[in-house]
């Protein structure tokens, strides 16, 4: 399942991120999205799990809590991928 995550620290890097949806399963990566001319995080990003009972225990859990000094806002991600071009119906591949 891939997890929409907002209000990021502009200091989180991927790693920490990785780190903390990890506790609840198997992450099989993790974008932050990053302007293109600064390089400078926009403050949202994606984690995707493996599992989708992981994933919606981890949305649970993570959903306005304090991460760097800030709250972050976790949901299921929803609409296009921006990296895929297949349906969403292509993806039921556990």
């Amino acid at each position: 399942m891939n997890i929409f995550i907002s209000n990021i620290s502009f200091k989180v890097r991927e790693q920490a991120l990785s780190d903390l949806f990890s506790q609840y399963g198997e992450v099989t990566s993790v974008r932050i999205i990053k302007d293109k001319e600064s390089r400078r995080s926009k403050g949202y990003g994606f984690v995707e799990m493996a599992n989708d009972h992981e994933a919606q225990a981890a949305i649970q859990a993570l959903n306005g809590t304090e991460h760097y000094e800030r709250n972050i806002v976790v949901a299921e991600a929803k609409g296009k991928k921006e990296t895929s071009s297949a349906s969403a119906s292509d993806h039921n591949q556990d």
